[in-house]
């Protein structure tokens, strides 16, 4: 089995292969898992840099779910953070790229997108336990008018 150490540290860089050589079509995690990949730019919380990063993006009408899991580890992602400070984001989806706002799910409305999440890909569970307590946030893009 592959650890979720190993993972976080090297499937970003063979997602990132995959999909050069695919010509962003496909992506090691998505042909291994299923799951809908986005790309999202966010600007440095404490550089200012834009960076971009691959997540799984889930779908709900307009809006899409981001799960700031990081594998389970006891600390949010830096991308979280980033969106934190700086919640006017770029999405991009395949050959289409457009602009969202970022907030946080708050009670029942996060419970609704967990579950969505975990219906997605049932791994999360294994993340929240291995999280140490760490309550996983639920990222609501919206699309910005």
């Amino acid at each position: 089995m592959i650890s979720s150490r190993f993972l976080a540290k090297y499937l970003h860089r063979m997602d990132g292969a995959v999909l050069r050589w695919t010509k962003g079509k496909k992506s090691l995690t998505t042909m291994l898992t299923g799951l809908p990949l986005v790309i999202l730019s966010t600007v440095g919380a404490n550089t200012g840099i834009t960076r971009n990063t691959l997540l799984a993006g889930f779908p709900d009408d307009e809006k899409i779910i981001l799960i700031p899991t990081s594998y389970g580890s006891k600390k949010h992602p830096d991308w979280y953070h980033n969106l934190r400070a700086h919640p006017n984001v770029h999405l991009q989806q395949n050959d289409h790229r457009q602009k969202y706002i970022a907030r946080i799910a708050e009670s029942d409305e996060r419970e609704k997108y967990w579950q969505l999440a975990v219906y997605y890909f049932p791994g999360y569970m294994a993340y929240e336990e291995r999280s140490g307590g760490r309550e996983i946030p639920i990222i609501l893009l919206e699309p910005e008018s």
